[in-house]
């Protein structure tokens, strides 16, 4: 019975780590289309370098995740290899946002660089 516990408040806490949360909630066409200064470019290079980060942070917390699943597989039973592949997938989709932000943070910086000139 404890471990069914375990299970529903793991899977749960899961669950809520995969919420949506909208990671650029100012309106990011217009702020492009609008960026003609260095500062412009700076702004959303800053918004992205933060948007690289909490991505980066969610990868880290979904790795955490993987190894306590993998340390203690025996509380999910027959779950076990669903809930690491899970916490795998979300850990590799977080990295590829996280550089993805990165990317695009340094191509704003390069444009505030061209701005200036």
């Amino acid at each position: 019975m404890k471990i069914r516990w375990c299970f529903i408040i793991l899977t749960a806490l899961t669950l809520i780590s995969c919420a949506h949360v909208n990671p650029h909630p100012m309106d990011m066409t217009s702020a492009i289309q609008s960026a003609k200064t260095s500062e412009d470019h700076y702004a959303l290079a800053r918004h992205y370098q933060a948007a690289a980060e909490s991505m980066q942070a969610r990868a880290d917390e979904q790795k955490r995740c993987l190894t306590e699943y993998r340390k203690h597989g025996y509380y999910y039973g027959r779950k076990t290899i669903d809930v690491e592949e899970h916490a795998q997938a979300l850990a590799h989709i977080y990295e590829e946002a996280a550089e993805e932000n990165r990317r695009i943070a340094e191509s704003h910086r390069q444009m505030a660089e061209e701005a200036k000139q």
